[in-house]
């Protein structure tokens, strides 16, 4: 259950990042304090997230076709010490097995989001 302030804020982020806002106004209604660090989908991390000593790097990629093996290895290389997190947004892109192999190796956890 998001409090009245974390809704407000959500809804705040929404606004003003487009897709890059929802996926960070989810996180932040799942109870993570977000930073948006670069609100452009062509960005190599999107936003940081955090709570409780859980640190996440998360990159939103929204275009259809197929996922490229270099969007993982960037978002590994730009992580850090924090985990990785490519979100998949809407039903357009399509993971191959060589991405999902690239992931688990370099430890980048795939969700999708779809609004």
């Amino acid at each position: 259950m998001a409090t009245a302030r974390e809704a407000f804020e959500a809804k705040k982020l929404a606004a003003r990042y487009g897709v890059v806002g929802k996926v960070a106004a989810g996180y932040r209604m799942a109870g993570y304090e977000v930073e948006v660090v670069d609100g452009s989908p062509e960005a190599t991390a999107n936003f940081k997230a955090w709570r409780r000593g859980e640190s996440l790097v998360v990159r939103v990629y929204m275009k259809s076709g197929r996922v490229p093996v270099s969007i993982v290895e960037e978002l590994a290389s730009a992580s850090g010490g924090s985990k990785p997190v490519l979100v998949l947004y809407g039903s357009g892109p399509k993971l191959t097995s060589e991405v999902l192999e690239k992931a688990r190796e370099l430890g980048v956890s795939i969700r999708r989001f779809r609004s």
